[in-house]
């Protein structure tokens, strides 16, 4: 018996309401559905408009509180243009945090911080890129 595939990924925060208002509006996820857990965590799922998988952002703060290691972990999301996308963080008063990086392919790569500290990279595919990753 193995796995069939993927469904959501989990990521817990301090701040549930900055977090998903960042997904939602800067990233443009969709916000799917949100509840809370029989063991009492808010949670909040987000999809990005192509994908089956969603992010589900949780808040369970009787854990104690989120603390993200550089270079733990991170959500990678495809885009058009790198360029474009480095427009609209301007037009939000953002920035990319390392990047963009391009590739003698035509494609490449970049990352924002989300709240909490967490990498979203951002990947701009080369034009006949095959492969996950795509640059």
């Amino acid at each position: 018996m193995k796995v069939k595939k993927l469904l959501h990924t989990r990521y817990r925060v301090n701040d549930i309401e900055r977090t998903a208002k960042f997904y939602r509006e800067i990233l443009g996820l969709e916000e799917v559905r949100r509840h809370k857990s029989p063991r009492g965590s808010e949670l909040v799922f987000l999809k990005a408009p192509e994908s089956d998988e969603t992010v589900e952002i949780c808040f369970f703060p009787s854990s104690g509180p989120v603390q993200v290691q550089a270079d733990l972990t991170h959500l990678a999301f495809s885009v058009d243009s790198l360029e474009e996308f480095g427009q609209h963080l301007a037009a939000h008063g953002l920035k990319y945090s390392d990047g963009p990086t391009m590739k003698e392919s035509g494609g490449g790569f970049a990352f924002i911080d989300a709240p909490e500290g967490y990498e979203i990279e951002l990947i701009q595919s080369a034009p006949a890129a095959a492969g996950p990753g795509g640059y």
